[in-house]
């Protein structure tokens, strides 16, 4: 049965940044790596992959050179493991780590697991706000406004009824 993954992507840099991406969880982590890049307009880099748990607590390490360990905590490498065998479960997450130098990384989670639409091809960016962060430079990042206030600008502010009595 095929299956697409959606995950969500996040950044501890910028409150506005999001990028929904759909690809197919059969893809490894280096294919994974790669349409990441490509999305985001980065150049090519070294970059880590993580295993996470609900508190974003680093686990496993998946790497793009294999470091040869053979221990059960040792990098495994990225071009070896599936993207299924990472996050296996919805709200699965990831930590990608962009720029190893800074620690500088991007929060996955796995949002929703579905069928391919007809004639949609896979992988793909679903949705996108606000600029990524910049790939060199934490400064540089650009803040272009909250997705939640924009959303929510819709509704105007909340004025609240003063005579509504919820005590019976």
């Amino acid at each position: 049965m095929d299956l697409v993954f959606r995950y969500r992507m996040l950044s501890d840099e910028s409150d506005h940044f999001v990028r929904d991406l759909e690809v197919m969880p059969e893809m490894t982590l280096t294919e994974f790596h790669r349409f990441v890049f490509e999305a985001l307009g980065y150049d090519e880099a070294m970059v880590s992959i993580f295993a996470s748990d609900e508190m974003w607590k680093r686990q496993q390490e998946y790497t793009q050179i294999d470091m040869g360990g053979d221990a059960a905590s040792a990098p495994k490498p990225m071009d070896s493991v599936r993207l299924l065998e990472v996050t296996d479960r919805l709200h699965g997450r990831m930590i990608y780590v962009f720029d190893m130098l800074n620690d500088r990384a991007l929060y996955l989670e796995l949002v929703e697991v579905k069928r391919p639409e007809a004639g949609m091809e896979y992988p793909r960016v679903a949705f996108e706000h606000a600029s990524a962060p910049d790939q060199y430079d934490p400064e540089a990042t650009v803040d272009e406004g909250s997705i939640f206030e924009e959303m929510m600008g819709d509704y105007g502010d909340f004025d609240g009824d003063d005579s509504y009595d919820d005590e019976i």
